[in-house]
Parts: C-alpha cells; structure tokens; sequence
C-alpha cells in the first residue's frame, strides 16, 4: 500500500512539474495576443532592421513595414501587419521588456 502511495505521488509530481512547463507566456498588444517567444523574434528582426525608438517616427513606419515583409517574422504578426497603425503596435511590442515578462511582471505578459 505504501509502496502504491508513493508511485502516485511521484506521477502526480512529474505531471504537475510537466504542466508547469506548458505554460506560456503571452503578451497582449490591443486586441492581440501574442506568444513571448514571436515577440522575442518580432524584437530581433526590428534591431537587425535598426528599427529602434530613436529614430524619426515616419521612418520608423516604413521600418516596420519591411519587418512584416520579411519571411522571418512570425505568422501570429501578419493580422496585425494588416491594421492601420500596425507600426505603433509593432513598435510598442518590440519594446517590450522580454526580462521583466518571463516573471510577469510587465502589465502586458500574462500566463506566467
């Protein structure tokens, strides 16, 4: 009986650590949600484009333009891409603080 208990209690302790593990976080921008890994990808293809908020917003329209071009992004980015305003949406996602969101500590990450 005892020996029973204690297998039982090892599963149910692998499939808790096993579930923990499923969960992911997201991260919402407007009426979108996003996983935090397509983020991550969003924010280095906008560094590799040299998108980054110093730079003139009319260009920063245009920079991101190309970023949903590129074959690389994410497809959870391509409704998004398809709004108006898409750019600022983009560009408050790729300032995102990735860091702060692994431990959900940032308003917009959720799922932790």
């Amino acid at each position: 009986m005892k020996t029973l208990l204690s297998i039982a209690l090892v599963l149910l302790a692998l499939y808790l650590v096993s579930e923990a593990h499923a969960v992911q976080v997201k991260v919402q921008e407007g009426d979108f949600v996003f996983s935090l890994e397509s983020v991550k990808k969003l924010q280095e293809l906008t560094e590799s484009s040299s998108v980054n908020g110093k730079q003139n917003p009319h260009l920063a329209s245009t920079s991101f333009a190309s970023v949903c071009a590129n074959p690389s992004l994410p497809q959870e980015f391509m409704p998004l891409c398809m709004q108006r305003g898409a750019s600022m949406s983009l560009s408050r996602l790729a300032t995102v603080p990735i860091d702060v969101c692994e431990i959900c500590a940032f308003v917009a990450c959720t799922g932790c």
